[in-house]
């Protein structure tokens, strides 16, 4: 009854601590990934007045023009890269889909620098292809004759995830510079660039100004909070684009009418005090776990991902934080070892500062 691709995929570990955290009262939730602000009240405003006016039915399948317009000219601006191919997306989830869908054959090889956002490897599983990853430990930095060892005739893709999520790694420009050195320009880039915003050092690079062949995947539901809308963008080549609206028809129809102009009055609402904000909750983390466990510092995104100094069963571990009401992700639900834990910082300062110390104490103990 059940198709077999489906034997290729789990049930996403991050959903099982979602699930742990509804069965727990006032629980330390240090595992969700999404800000822990609310969208912006004008941003709210404006998907008010659309639903008001009628703006409910069917858009496009790839998006409202102003938008896609809107769009464009904050890439050119904010990323130094002209598409000419733009459309809206049902979230980067949904982009990420469309984009697998449209371009992996099963047999070709997707490189994945390891640890990953867990949708990655799935979803390559699920169209028969090969996940190939990349070890990047203990910096997450990617090293280019580790890459070049990898790559071979059957390599289409590889993922790029900057500001990175499980560990708050950005790529510099330097870095991005020695991947791409590394590339045949028919290799394709995809690059998921949600967290783009929450950059806490100057100067973000995107893959998009350096390398032709990029699929360059943003959204709104990290920067505006605007998670449960379900808007996305992607931009790229246009043989690709016009691939994946043509999916698009057939899936998720359309973006969210109503999200799509809020969106639009997003492109131009400050957000600055609240990456500010988190600039702060990242040197938080940082400060306080930094004596007991390994961590590179955030710097983009809002999550890190420790490890403790002493030799420690990261599972067992993990069990005893939730056993103390501190919810956290095992390390293994985004790369092949089970070395690290995920901790979000997208809560209030008070739930991380107690988090930080209960970590803190268990860690003692083992």
């Amino acid at each position: 009854m059940i198709a077999d691709r489906m034997k290729k995929i789990d049930s996403s570990g991050i959903r099982k601590v979602f699930d742990l955290a509804a069965k727990i009262e006032n629980p330390i939730n240090l595992s969700i990934g999404q800000p822990d602000f609310d969208i912006p009240d004008e941003i709210k405003e404006e998907a008010i007045k659309a639903i008001r006016e009628g703006f409910n039915r069917y858009t496009l399948t790839g998006g409202i023009p102003e938008l896609i317009e809107a769009l464009k000219n904050k890439i050119e601006k904010d990323k130094n890269a002209r598409f000419e191919e733009v459309f809206i997306t049902s979230g980067v989830s949904g982009g990420l889909v469309l984009a697998i869908l449209a371009t992996v054959n099963p047999g070709d090889e997707v490189i994945i620098p390891d640890p990953y956002f867990v949708m990655y490897k799935h979803l390559v599983n699920l169209v028969g292809g090969k996940p190939v990853f990349l070890d990047t430990y203990p910096e997450f930095k990617i090293d280019p004759k580790k890459l070049k060892k990898l790559i071979n005739k059957k390599t289409k893709i590889i993922l790029l995830n900057s500001p990175a999520n499980p560990t708050g790694k950005v790529f510099s420009k330097e870095e991005l510079n020695e991947i791409l050195n590394v590339l045949d320009g028919k290799i394709l880039v995809i690059s998921d660039e949600i967290y783009d915003e929450f950059v806490y050092e100057p100067g973000f690079t995107s893959v998009a100004s350096l390398y032709p062949n990029t699929l360059l995947l943003g959204g709104f539901s990290k920067t505006y909070a605007m998670t449960g809308w379900r808007i996305g963008y992607a931009a790229g080549p246009s043989i690709i684009i016009k691939e994946m609206i043509k999916l698009q028809q057939y899936t998720f129809v359309c973006a969210p009418s109503f999200a799509q102009k809020a969106a639009l009055k997003a492109l131009s609402y400050d957000m600055s005090k609240y990456i500010e904000a988190y600039k702060k909750k990242a040197n938080m983390v940082y400060e306080g776990l930094k004596d007991k466990f390994n961590l590179i510092k955030p710097q983009g995104a809002f999550y890190c991902f420790p490890s403790p100094k002493k030799k420690t069963d990261i599972s067992k571990f993990v069990e005893e934080a939730i056993n103390n009401k501190v919810l956290i992700i095992p390390g293994n639900v985004f790369s092949e070892k089970n070395l690290c834990f995920r901790l979000s910082f997208a809560a209030k300062d008070e739930t991380i500062q107690k988090g930080i110390e209960i970590l803190n104490n268990i860690i003692e103990k083992f």
